[in-house]
């Protein structure tokens, strides 16, 4: 398939948060889009009640998803978790043992890859 690793992580905004998780994804966005040239997609998605979102994030190899997961742990992790909880992480592609390891806290499920194709 490729070396591509993307997830959907799924999350619940915390009571009187919204605001802040606005905030905060809005900040998120600008800094991964402009320091995280491996970072393909990066699309957070609202449900009609405004209560949870969903987070779809594609890296072009591990080696990038690992600099997302640096950035996200030193400039955003404790604000982020403030605003929401999380309620399912789904990885998907070619993740190595690294990346794997330091999403293991997340308790994350790894879907294999098992038929289809990628166009780019």
């Amino acid at each position: 398939m490729s070396d591509h690793v993307y997830w959907i992580l799924e999350v619940s905004i915390k009571d009187g948060q919204a605001d802040a998780f606005k905030a905060l994804m809005e900040e998120m966005v600008t800094a991964t889009k402009a320091d995280e040239p491996g970072a393909l997609n990066y699309e957070w998605s609202l449900g009609d009640d405004g209560s949870s979102c969903h987070i779809y994030e594609r890296y072009d190899s591990s080696d990038s998803t690992m600099v997302h997961l640096g950035n996200f742990g030193t400039k955003f992790a404790g604000r982020f978790m403030e605003c929401a909880q999380p309620t399912k992480f789904t990885i998907y592609g070619a993740p190595d043992d690294t990346v794997k390891k330091a999403l293991q806290p997340m308790g994350a499920r790894y879907m294999a890859d098992f038929g289809g194709f990628h166009r780019q």
